[in-house]
């Protein structure tokens, strides 16, 4: 997948660094949704922030509640800017003394100088922890039994996280991009072994095609790909996930909590079905057109092996779920349609801010 700023030039695929697939992506997605898979994720940026006041600190600058996090839970965060837009995104692990952060390599240096500007006085010491850790990822319903045969810990739940043995990384569940899934943060050094190790165990070595096939059907959002500079957590459905709606004390709150209990986002993510044929596929940031007019953005492009040619887009609320939309433009057009499991219907009721204001009239 490629990045294609609207009226600027292409942008280099996030996922060059590791290997886009092992020779089948289609059978590779398959192992995915019926066994299990292992993707070589080791070029996200990861980040160590250990100190005793990891936890406090921490929540004064994420959008999620942290300052209980306890010893082996997870969650996912965000750092939004003034006006509540979305900067970065990032995959919260508490293990032993440090709260880990992975998040995209090429957000990596913003993220850590902002969280190093923001130290004070806090007895927190973030660092880049890239070259200590790298993410391997399983995928699929046999992922407990991977972990189990590999000889590694099967942390029960969402975003649960394990030490390895030896101490030296984590085993992380996660409920994306499959119903089960887990990501392996181990040493650096040792990512051959442990890629041999869980193969051995039952994994079959698959690309980021797959795993990124995977995420577009579970409708996750990933930064920079399904987002732009206007971006609010509403519009990607990271509100459950990444950000907890009765905390304050972060930058962009006031966005948060005003579009939740008084609004609407102007934009809802949905998957569209692109009915190219042979022709070239739309790419990310490609605008969707309703009767020639923009109506929303293209994020992430992928072939799905059940699903076909589908995308994630980013669609003016107004816009009904049975519209007929073009993805693309010039030779990259394709009609497109929105998938209806995918668009949450407003039904007309008042978001609970203002459903409270009527009820006291």
């Amino acid at each position: 997948m490629t990045e294609v700023p609207e009226g600027g030039a292409e942008q280099p695929d996030p996922d060059t660094a590791v290997a886009a697939h092992r020779g089948d992506p289609l059978a590779e997605q398959r192992a995915m949704a019926r066994s299990a898979a292992v993707v070589d994720r080791s070029h996200r940026g990861v980040i160590a922030v250990p100190g005793e006041d990891r936890l406090s600190w921490l929540h004064l600058l994420l959008s999620q509640h942290v300052s209980e996090l306890a010893e082996g839970a997870g969650t996912e965060a965000l750092i939004l800017d003034a006006q509540g837009r979305v900067l970065h995104h990032a995959l919260v692990s508490h293990v032993g003394d440090t709260v880990w952060l992975d998040t995209e390599q090429a957000d990596l240096g913003e993220l850590l100088g902002y969280l190093q500007k923001m130290v004070f006085w806090s007895k927190v010491e973030p660092r880049d922890a890239t070259g200590e850790l790298a993410v391997l990822s399983l995928v699929g319903p046999d992922t407990a039994a991977v972990l189990a045969a590999a000889g590694l810990p099967a942390p029960a739940g969402g975003y649960a996280s394990a030490a390895l043995p030896g101490g030296t990384g984590f085993v992380r569940r996660m409920p994306w991009p499959g119903p089960d899934a887990a990501d392996v943060l181990i040493p650096r050094a040792e990512r051959d072994d442990w890629w041999a190790r869980l193969t051995a165990a039952g994994a079959r070595p698959a690309g980021t095609m797959a795993f990124e096939a995977l995420r577009v059907e579970s409708r996750r959002a990933r930064v920079h790909l399904d987002t732009d500079d206007r971006t609010i957590p509403h519009e990607v459905d990271w509100i459950p996930s990444a950000v907890h709606l009765t905390k304050g004390c972060y930058r962009g709150q006031e966005t948060v909590a005003r579009v939740a209990n008084l609004g609407r986002p102007p934009r809802r993510l949905v998957l569209l079905h692109l009915d190219a044929g042979d022709e070239e596929l739309p790419v990310t940031g490609d605008p969707v057109l309703r009767d020639g007019r923009k109506v929303g953005r293209v994020g992430s492009v992928t072939q799905h092996h059940e699903l076909g040619s589908v995308a994630l887009a980013l669609l003016k609320r107004s816009v009904p779920a049975d519209a007929e939309l073009v993805a693309g433009s010039d030779e990259r057009a394709s009609p497109a349609a929105v998938d209806p499991d995918s668009y949450r219907d407003d039904d007309g009721a008042p978001p609970p801010g203002r459903a409270a204001q009527l009820r006291v009239r």
